[in-house]
C-alpha cells in the first residue's frame, strides 16, 4: 500500500464529503477510492470514517489522523517545491480565476504581458462568475468583486466598481431620464439577471437600501446582450461600471439615477500564502496588482458633480 497516496485519497474524501465525490475529483473509480481508505484503516487497525447516507463523519481517531496527514502532505509538497526550484526562480503553473467579463476585458491583457515577462511560468486563466474554492478547484489566485467573507486568505485591494443605470442618449432624449427609482415603471427596461418579465433592482437612499420592482420590456440572459440592446436604444440597463465605461466615455451611453446607486463594490486579488510563498506566485502578484489598480483607475466612471444633480 502506498501510504502517501492513501492519505491523499482520505483527505480528498473528507474535503469532498463523500467517497463518490472524491472519486470524481481524483478521477478514480468509487471502488478504488473505497479500497484505498479501507486498506489504510486496516493498516492502522482503526476506523477513520463513519459512512452513512448523509455523507462521511470522522471518528476521533480519524480526526487526529487527518490532522497529521495534512501536515505530512503539506511538508512533502513544500519539500518538492523547494527541490524543483520554485523558490529560486519563477517557474511552474498557476491557476487564476476571474469573473468572465472582467477577466476578458481587464485580466487577460495583463496576464499576457506577465507571460512575456516570465517565460518559465504558465497560467491557466479560468473565467467564471461562480465563486471558486481554492482547495477544491485547485486555484492559486482569484479576482473577487464584492465584499469578502472572513477567511485565512490574503487579499490585496485593487479598487472598486459601481452598479450603474444607463441608456443611449437617443432613448433619454425621447423618453426622458428617470429621476427616482420608482419611475422605472414608466420606462423601457432591459434586464439580464432574470429571463422572466418581472425584475427588481436594489438602490440606496439616505444610506438605506431600497428595492424597486418593474416589468422588463426585454429580458436577456447575458450582460453583453443587455448592453447591446441599450446601445441600440431599447431602454435602460443596469451594469457594473467597468462593463460600460468605454461606452459612457465615448458618449454612446449616458448614466441615470447616479444619486441612488448602492455603495461601490470592492475589487480584490486573493491568494493563499499560509506556507512559504512560491516565487511564481510572488512575481505574479507583484506584477498584476499595480497594473490592475491602474486599470481600475482608468475605467472608473467619475460621479456626476453635485451641481448637476
Amino acid at each position: 500500500m502506498d501510504r502517501l497516496d492513501a492519505m491523499s485519497v482520505l483527505l480528498a474524501a473528507v474535503e469532498a464529503g463523500s467517497l463518490s465525490k472524491a472519486g470524481k475529483k481524483l478521477r478514480l473509480p468509487l471502488a478504488t477510492v473505497s479500497r484505498k481508505v479501507s486498506d489504510l484503516e486496516t493498516h492502522l487497525n482503526a476506523t477513520l470514517l463513519i459512512r452513512s447516507t448523509k455523507g462521511l463523519d470522522l471518528t476521533p481517531a480519524g480526526r487526529s489522523y487527518v490532522t497529521a496527514a495534512k501536515s505530512i502532505l503539506e511538508q512533502l509538497h513544500e519539500a518538492e517545491r523547494a527541490a524543483s526550484g520554485e523558490y529560486t526562480e519563477p517557474k511552474g503553473d498557476l491557476v487564476v480565476t476571474a469573473p468572465i467579463m472582467f477577466g476578458r476585458m481587464n485580466v487577460l491583457p495583463i496576464v499576457m504581458r506577465f507571460l512575456e515577462a516570465f517565460p518559465g511560468v504558465s497560467v491557466g486563466l479560468v473565467m467564471t462568475d461562480r465563486v471558486t474554492h481554492f482547495l477544491e478547484d485547485q486555484v492559486d489566485v482569484a479576482l473577487r468583486i464584492g465584499p469578502l467573507a472572513d477567511s485565512s486568505l490574503i487579499a490585496s485591494r485593487l479598487g472598486e466598481v459601481r452598479h450603474v443605470v444607463c441608456a443611449s442618449p437617443d432613448y433619454l432624449a425621447t423618453h426622458g431620464a428617470p429621476t427616482t427609482p420608482d419611475e422605472l415603471a414608466q420606462h423601457r427596461v432591459v434586464s439580464f439577471d432574470s429571463v422572466s418579465a418581472l425584475s427588481s433592482w436594489i438602490f440606496q437612499a439616505d444610506g438605506a437600501p431600497i428595492t424597486t420592482s418593474f416589468k422588463s420590456r426585454l429580458s436577456v440572459n447575458t450582460i453583453d446582450a443587455a448592453i447591446d440592446a441599450a446601445l441600440s436604444g431599447a431602454g435602460l440597463v443596469r451594469a457594473v461600471s467597468y462593463q460600460v465605461a468605454d461606452y459612457v466615455r465615448d458618449g454612446r451611453l449616458a448614466l441615470a439615477l447616479e444619486e441612488f446607486e448602492p455603495k461601490p463594490r470592492p475589487v480584490h486579488l486573493v491568494y493563499d500564502a499560509h506556507n512559504r510563498m512560491p516565487l511564481k506566485l510572488r512575481v505574479f502578484v507583484d506584477f498584476v496588482v499595480p497594473r490592475l489598480r491602474q486599470r481600475l483607475v482608468e475605467i472608473a466612471l467619475k460621479p456626476r458633480p453635485a451641481a448637476d444633480q
